[in-house]
């Protein structure tokens, strides 16, 4: 079904049927013009431009007649032509003279429509005084009326907005006698004359229409909710919701308040009229031409109005550039004129030009074409500085370039034109060759700025191209400027192409770029990304690049992943609630499968990347668990709420890993934390779903595979126990205590039924007793906690000495503890609880736990207490005692330069080598042997010469006449071991003949009946230390002389070395091979 026109209100279809046979054309007169511009203005149109017509058409028709009168008088002023044009203006004026009312009425309203108000028209329906109605007789025709009499009222209303509903009535048919003079009528009566039901016509379907969609209106917003139901329940045929519904073609009039409060008069805006008087040609409107009805909107298809839209566009822009055309004619003119003006009249413009030519000008020349046209507005600024901007850069020095960047920036966001800003964009990033810091810095905060004033389109089509084109540029420099450009406009850039494009671009320079300045600035921008990044199909990439950059070689790449990425990543997981359901799970699962595979070599550095990511992932880890906690609602700030302790918490890598700034202030990481301590202490974990994930599944998982890793590995016991110790210090100690704790005394049932000794494999051997010493019994530093941690060393070294087991673990424990010099007290405790020991199995494990402890105490904790511990020992009933105590004593020897200590140590091996209760101790002797040589290098010169190199002699002489063969070859291999490294050393001349080469000649002895591939390097050693010492005679060489470096000829190092290679000797002897004494 058509849609309704309102504005039609022809009397019958037979009558519209005619109506395009009824069309009657006039033309205006050239003679007429219509009021406009002067003719000498500079923006009068072309003198052959059509004058402002209008096609007059008699489709629509009053019941008076009207329509019949037009076209006789618009006849009339016909000039002879078969069609004419006449003014708008005329035939309004024309109508009005012949008092066609309502025919001048529609005549204005479809001019309205049309966006083009008419000045007579507008002034005369605006003037009420127009139509107020007469007492007496009508006026005669020749006082001005029509043939219609009285103003009668036509069935013809097109619009809500032309009806005035307080001022007229719709009575158009009351007879003339019946009309009584306004001013005898008081004014109430007035109104309800004119508002009297009795004298409206027959409400119309639009008219209802519209009338129920304003009452509907009104009764939802004066809250009569019932009554607007059932009044739409009454009107189903008519959506409420849409004013389009109605069928008018007008905008939604004022709400009924308003018509009663305006006298129901709307007026339009001025802006939406045209005077259709002032050289508009009406003819140039759609649906305006000559063989055609007037336009009827409703009916109008998308594609027609997109057409008519695009031509009136079209039209705009041509006026638009003639205006512009004209615009600078005047100001061409004006110029010329101000030229001119200066002159004297009687010269001629060629003179003039001639007397000027003399001035030396240049505008011949792209620069001087610049100067001599100054910019006059801002928008010539611009295109002027996008002209000469590129002709400026290059003769700038690079030193002071950076100063360019303010014209740059401004003029790229300003440039009307894509192809400038492009090349002005270009510019700004290679505007420095090798940008540094403090330059780079410079040009991001523009990049940001700029991005701040465009907005994300234009960052991502202007400023991410000239990224893209950078990113494999020869200059590390360049390259480190777009990965850093990456992360500081992501908050400007649309989220698809964050997650998307700069994703990929930094993961390729990841991976392929070699210098590390630019993979670390790629690692933060990464990090900013994520921050920023919210497709969760991101995740996977996300742990992937994760993993990637921890295992970058550079370690300024590896401090910036734990500085910036991983914090900023797991803050994307809280987002997502996975960091403790898939992100820290996936990196224990990790873990374990590494500890599976590497059965035979642990590959050590991939346990550091995921176990070094874990413990990064703590302090999130801990702000879930306060986030989701039961009293998390319950947090309050107050004035009164107690300052954090400073050391509550480890220091931070970086502030995005403060817990503070996770949670968002300190005073509420306060609150949180006070109710956190008394939920644990007071009211349990019950319903605290984070919290018992912690418990119940990470810690047992993380203290299995403790079990699992290598006890000897100083490097995993050392990254677990800094794991356990933040895992401690960040929960806190009531959680450790209550927690914690617990599950590792649980597993380390300190008894001696706990220990397998035969199979090796009980839990005090493995890596767990070092690392719940270290890590979790080291978190807290009062007075209970060094108790518990005393008693549980003493417990372990009594237990495994007790069950003979391995060491290992004890040891493991020494050393991680011995780095830091706050505990040497504590061990020495320790230890001095084994020197007393009942049993000579613990006295001899506290012995050899000393040579762990030496080297990293004061001389004077060694003075104190070290050696008068070892010399109390070294008297002990039990010989293998004494024996352990002879490495510590070798160690002492090799670390302290205290003349007095040294003397007492010298002379207590001495009493080992020289009692004769001791000639016979084959497990001293091999015990002193490998001491010597693994001390000797780096011991003092003198006590080497004096006492190390005189006693192997002897030992070596004493071997030679050793009976027992297996006694024999075993110190003969120690001797080897032992000569091997002291052959670095420099001996002098005497020691050499009297000690050094008689000793390796009895050692050659035993190697010659024992192990012929030991003789044949003893033989080289031997025939090599002979010719120095010849040779030293004739040369005079003064000093000593390095054995391993008189080696000459290349056939004798290479026998010797290939022969030492095939040797079996321990990696203690070999490391010493070829040091020497600093």
């Amino acid at each position: 079904m058509a849609s309704v026109n309102p504005f039609d209100v022809s009397d019958s279809e037979e009558e519209a049927e005619r109506r395009p046979n009824e069309t009657v054309d006039t033309e205006r007169s050239p003679s007429e013009g219509a009021p406009g511009p002067p003719s000498g203005s500079p923006f009068s149109p072309p003198a052959d431009a059509e004058a402002p017509t209008l096609m007059l058409s008699s489709n629509r028709t009053s019941p008076s007649g009207e329509a019949t009168s037009v076209s006789a008088a618009a006849t009339s002023t016909m000039t002879g032509s078969a069609e004419t044009r006449v003014s708008v203006d005329i035939i309004a004026a024309q109508l009005l003279r012949d008092q066609y009312i309502l025919t001048a009425l529609e005549f204005h309203t479809e001019l309205l429509e049309a966006g083009r108000e008419l000045p007579r028209l507008r002034d005369y329906f605006s003037n009420p005084g127009n139509f107020e109605r007469q007492s007496g007789t009508p006026p005669a025709k020749d006082q001005g009326l029509g043939s219609g009499g009285p103003l009668n009222r036509a069935g013809s209303i097109s619009t809500l907005d032309s009806l005035d509903f307080a001022r007229y009535s719709d009575d158009g048919n009351r007879e003339t006698d019946e009309r009584v003079a306004e001013s005898e009528v008081p004014s109430q009566e007035r109104k309800n004359f004119k508002s009297s039901p009795e004298i409206q016509e027959p409400i119309r379907p639009l008219e209802k229409r519209a009338l129920n969609f304003l009452v509907n209106e009104y009764l939802l917003k004066n809250e009569y909710k019932l009554s607007a139901i059932t009044f739409s329940d009454e009107n189903d045929d008519q959506d409420f919701e849409l004013w389009d519904d109605v069928g008018l073609n007008i905008p939604k009039p004022p709400d009924l308040l308003q018509l009663y409060r305006n006298g129901g008069s709307v007026l339009c805006s001025p802006r939406d009229k045209v005077d259709a008087s002032v050289g508009v040609v009406f003819g140039d409107l759609p649906g305006n031409c000559v063989s055609r009805e007037p336009q009827k909107k409703p009916d109008l298809s998308q594609q027609q109005q997109s057409e008519v839209v695009q031509e009136l566009e079209y039209q705009l822009s041509l006026l638009s550039n003639e205006k512009q055309s004209l615009v600078e004619q005047i100001k061409k003119l004006q110029r010329c004129f101000q030229t001119t003006h200066y002159f004297s009249p009687w010269l001629s413009p060629a003179f003039q030009q001639a007397l000027l030519s003399f001035c030396r000008m240049c505008s011949d020349s792209r620069l001087g074409a610049e100067v001599s046209r100054i910019a006059d507005s801002e928008e010539s600024v611009m295109l002027m500085l996008g002209r000469c901007l590129p002709h400026i850069v290059p003769n700038v020095l690079l030193a002071k370039r950076e100063e360019l960047i303010p014209l740059i920036l401004c003029t790229a966001c300003l440039h009307p034109e894509p192809k400038e800003r492009d090349q002005l964009l270009h510019i700004l990033f290679n505007l420095i060759k090798r940008p540094d810091d403090e330059q780079r810095q410079m040009i991001l905060t523009g990049c940001v700025a700029f991005a701040r004033h465009v907005g994300p389109t234009r960052v991502e089509a202007e400023l991410l191209p000239q990224c893209w084109e950078q990113i494999n540029h020869k200059y590390p420099e360049r390259r480190l400027l777009v990965a850093e450009a990456c992360g500081a406009l992501a908050p400007y850039l649309p989220k698809e192409i964050r997650s998307s494009l700069v994703l990929s671009m930094l993961q390729q320079m990841l991976t392929e770029d070699k210098a590390d300045m630019v993979r670390e600035a790629v690692v933060k921008s990464l990090g900013i990304i994520m921050g920023y990044i919210d497709d969760s199909d991101k995740y996977a990439q996300g742990c992937e690049l994760m993993l990637l950059s921890l295992g970058d070689p550079s370690e300024r790449v590896v401090n910036a992943v734990h500085q910036v990425f991983i914090p900023a990543f797991a803050a994307w997981t809280l987002e997502l609630g996975n960091l403790h359901t898939a992100l820290i799970p996936s990196l224990l699962a990790r873990i374990e499968k590494l500890l599976t595979q590497g059965e035979h070599g642990l590959d050590e550095h991939k346990l550091h990347v995921f176990l070094s990511a874990l413990q990064s992932l703590i302090p999130p880890l801990f702000a879930v668990v306060l986030q989701n906690a039961p009293f998390t609602s319950r947090a309050k700030l107050h004035e009164d709420i107690p300052a954090i302790e400073v050391t509550r918490f480890p220091r931070p890598a970086s502030p995005l890993q403060d817990m503070a700034i996770i949670i968002g202030s300190r005073e509420l990481l306060s609150s949180l934390l006070l109710l956190y301590d008394h939920q644990l202490e007071h009211e349990g974990t019950t319903g605290w779903e984070s919290l018992l994930w912690v418990v119940n599944q990470l810690l047992p998982q993380l203290i299995e595979i403790v079990g699992r890793i290598n006890v000897t590995s100083s490097t995993c016991v050392h990254e677990f126990s800094r794991f356990f110790w933040r895992l401690c210090r960040t929960f806190g100690k009531i959680f450790t205590n209550t927690k914690v704790k617990p599950q590792f005394q649980e597993i380390l049932r300190l008894s001696e039924e706990n220990v397998d000794a035969s199979a090796g494999n009980g839990i005090l051997t493995k890596a767990t007793v070092p690392i719940y010493a270290t890590g979790v019994l080291t978190c807290y530093n009062q007075e209970e906690d060094r108790k518990l941690l005393v008693g549980f060393l003493e417990d372990v070294m009594t237990t495994l000495s007790l069950s003979h087991a391995s060491l290992d673990s004890l040891k493991a424990s020494f050393v991680e503890l011995g780095a830091n010099p706050v505990y040497h007290e504590l061990l020495l405790t320790v230890l001095w609880y084994g020197v007393v020991h009942t049993s000579a199995l613990v006295r001899c494990t506290a012995a050899r736990m000393f040579e762990l402890l030496v080297k990293g105490v004061n001389e004077t904790l060694v003075a104190q207490r070290v050696v008068p511990a070892l010399i109390t020992l070294s008297s002990d009933p039990e010989i293998s005692v004494r024996i352990a105590t002879i490495p510590a004593f070798g160690t002492i020897m090799e670390t302290v330069t205290q003349k007095e200590l040294l003397e007492r140590v010298k002379m207590q091996l001495a009493s080992f080598l020289e009692d004769p209760q001791y000639q016979d101790q084959h497990s001293l002797h091999i015990e002193i042997i490998r001491t010597f040589g693994r001390v000797g290098p780096n011991a003092e010169p003198r006590f080497r010469d004096d006492f190390v190199l005189p006693h192997l002699h002897k030992l070596a002489l004493a071997n030679n006449s050793q009976s027992v063969e297996s006694k024999r070859i075993d110190i003969a291999i120690h001797l080897f071991e032992a000569y091997s490294a002291l052959s670095c050393c420099f001996i002098s001349e005497e020691v050499m003949i009297n000690h050094f080469l008689p000793g390796l000649r009895c050692l050659h002895a035993d190697m010659e009946q024992l192990s012929p591939e030991h003789e044949v390097i003893l033989g080289s050693m031997i025939k090599e230390c002979e010719i120095k010492v010849e040779n030293r005679g004739i040369t005079d060489a003064q000093g000593s002389i390095s054995i391993a470096s008189s080696l000459v000829g290349e056939d004798a190092k290479t026998k010797f070395l290939s022969k030492m290679g095939q040797l079996t000797t321990s990696g203690a002897m070999l490391a010493n091979v070829f040091q020497r004494k600093k």
